[in-house]
């Protein structure tokens, strides 16, 4: 089945390109399956690029997808251009009136900042609450995932010497979990961050599981309440090319950023990227889709608006 998306949105004819079926809102209004809704906060600068890449593995499942995108009333955009915001995105304040099946709270450029810092720190926290009472299972990304923990269990962050930056080899605690149907004995995961949280902290939290650790990365993958939370310290939905743009942009500029790790082939940028994890990313979403969402959701068509 195909994704439900917002008419013209860029990412339509980018995927398009690569063979994945997707449907405008046009098309989907004829359709009689009830699609599952699923929103996206998005807090990444190049927000048009995390679009393309979510959407991309959200797209591999027969189950038909509504997909939304909230924005935040406290903070806007500068990198993404005021008329695309407004055409795609909608306030908090609106779509939290709603319920939504699934929720994807990405990460965001602000994780050397003390928490109570981020100019949308109590926007936030109220989106964080009601996704508890209005959303059946939600990702949380990267430093949306540190946000969170440190929400709704004080999981405190901690800087790290230099920048983790790589894929690294990940291992699943438990992997008859259901989010691992499928997996390998291991699989890869992009890291791209300057802070991380800490076994220790999360070990003490009876109402946090730790699903996957790296041997090099630390914590990878922690779930609370059966599911319906998981916080995802890496970036699963990356393209290839997406840590070699930022290894680029960075080189020269910042003295804690080395050569990412378990990415070129041979360790040289001139060789291009080996990419190690996009089989394991699908799967994850497909499967968080399939037993988290879709098996569990409560929801009626007549209740969720």
């Amino acid at each position: 089945m195909p994704l439900n998306l917002p008419d013209k949105l860029p990412a339509i004819e980018i995927l398009k390109k690569e063979n994945i079926f997707v449907m405008d809102e046009t098309r989907a209004q004829n359709q009689q399956i009830r699609p599952l809704r699923i929103v996206i906060l998005n807090l990444m600068p190049l927000k048009i690029t995390t679009e393309t890449d979510l959407i991309r593995l959200l797209s591999n499942t027969p189950l038909q997808l509504e997909i939304f995108f909230m924005k935040l009333k406290s903070h806007t955009s500068k990198n993404t251009p005021v008329k695309h915001m407004k055409m795609f995105y909608k306030d908090s304040s609106e779509l939290m009136k709603q319920k939504f099946d699934g929720m994807i709270v990405t990460g965001a450029p602000v994780e050397t900042i003390p928490y109570e810092n981020v100019d949308y720190w109590s926007e936030i926290n109220k989106i964080f609450d009601w996704a508890r009472t209005h959303v059946e299972s939600t990702l949380y990304l990267c430093w949306g995932a540190m946000a969170a923990l440190f929400h709704f269990y004080g999981i405190p962050k901690y800087s790290l010497k230099s920048k983790k930056f790589g894929v690294f080899k990940t291992y699943p605690c438990d992997p008859q979990a259901q989010i691992f149907r499928g997996f390998d004995d291991y699989f890869y995961m992009p890291h791209s961050r300057h802070t991380e949280v800490r076994r220790e902290d999360i070990s003490q939290v009876n109402d946090l599981e730790i699903l996957a650790e790296s041997p090099d990365a630390g914590v990878s993958i922690v779930s609370s309440r059966n599911g319906r939370e998981f916080y995802i310290l890496g970036h699963m939905e990356y393209a290839p090319n997406t840590l070699d743009l930022e290894y680029k942009r960075d080189k020269g500029k910042r003295s804690d950023v080395n050569l990412p790790q378990n990415y070129y082939r041979a360790d040289n940028p001139e060789n291009g990227v080996e990419v190690l994890w996009r089989s394991a990313a699908n799967l994850f979403y497909s499967n968080w889709i399939d037993y988290y969402v879709y098996q569990e959701t409560p929801y009626d068509i007549n209740d969720i608006k």
